[in-house]
């Protein structure tokens, strides 16, 4: 096992160009959020915000969009006219990458929409990041690993792993979880305490920030849109989920130095994210 710290993350840090502009560092499209969980959408759209890509749009219901603009204005809107996740955006093919699943519910109609979007990024060779209730829906799915676009990044906790690959024993399940990666060519970042990263060429990656002080709803939300958003801005996959678990992490030992363990929302969270990049980039 790999530990991902500061020596790992900094020989890989992307650096910016002089003569370049927002189009150049990706657009993520961020599918999230329905009528009773629009700030799981917000979550996730501002720790986007700050990973360095060009363009975040957030595809998600009225009710959503209007707080996200609220937080954060400089994100780009796409309206979903149900109360949940029933259509998908307009031109998917100009989209470096798609988030899935933050507060995504699972109403009727939420199934067919998901299978829709990753055949879409499919055809398009658009990688995904999935997370969340778009798990739980896809675990449902007969063969669902066939339906994964290569290069994406799945980001189960342990409950979701379990769904996702049910009737495993629990000493088998973190060797299942590597020969999926292989299988479905994507990289798994299986959350929790040291969370460990899984990749394609069978590396395991354990990171070495954050704490219990994560516990608590939200946080997820954030590290999606923070991958998601490393992932558009030109980051491997590995290397994207490497660091976005590690700066995810370091935003939540510098809350918990600050304020206790107890007393930061997820929201903080998103407005801690520069100082792991200021750390790395030092």
């Amino acid at each position: 096992m790999t530990p991902i710290d500061q020596t790992y993350l900094q020989e890989r840090l992307l650096g910016r160009e002089k003569d370049t502009h927002k189009r150049h560092y990706g657009h993520l499209l961020i599918v999230a959020g329905c009528d009773r969980m629009p700030g799981a959408a917000v979550l996730a759209t501002g720790a986007a915000l700050q990973s360095g890509c060009g363009l975040v749009t957030l595809h998600s219901t009225e009710r959503a969009l209007q707080s996200a603009v609220n937080n954060y204005p400089s994100a780009m809107l796409s309206e979903d006219p149900e109360d949940h996740f029933c259509n998908l955006p307009e031109n998917i093919h100009k989209f470096s990458v798609i988030a899935v699943g933050p507060g995504l519910g699972r109403a009727p109609g939420t199934m067919n929409a998901l299978l829709d979007l990753l055949l879409a990024a499919s055809s398009h060779k658009i990688p995904m990041v999935i997370d969340a209730d778009a798990l739980t829906t896809l675990s449902v799915v007969p063969d669902w690993a066939d339906l994964v676009p290569p290069g994406s990044i799945l980001t189960p906790h342990m409950g979701e792993l379990r769904r996702l690959l049910p009737n495993i024993s629990e000493e088998n399940r973190v060797e299942l979880a590597r020969e999926l990666c292989a299988y479905a060519g994507c990289t798994l970042v299986m959350k929790g305490y040291h969370t460990r990263v899984f990749t394609p060429d069978g590396r395991c990656l354990v990171n070495q920030t954050g704490g219990p002080s994560l516990a608590k709803g939200g946080s997820g939300d954030v590290l999606t849109g923070l991958i998601g958003g490393l992932l558009a801005r030109g980051y491997s996959p590995d290397d994207a989920a490497a660091l976005g678990v590690w700066i995810h992490g370091y935003a939540g030992d510098c809350l918990a130095a600050e304020r206790t363990e107890e007393s930061f929302s997820s929201r903080d969270l998103v407005d801690y994210i520069w100082k792991g990049f200021k750390e790395l980039y030092k």
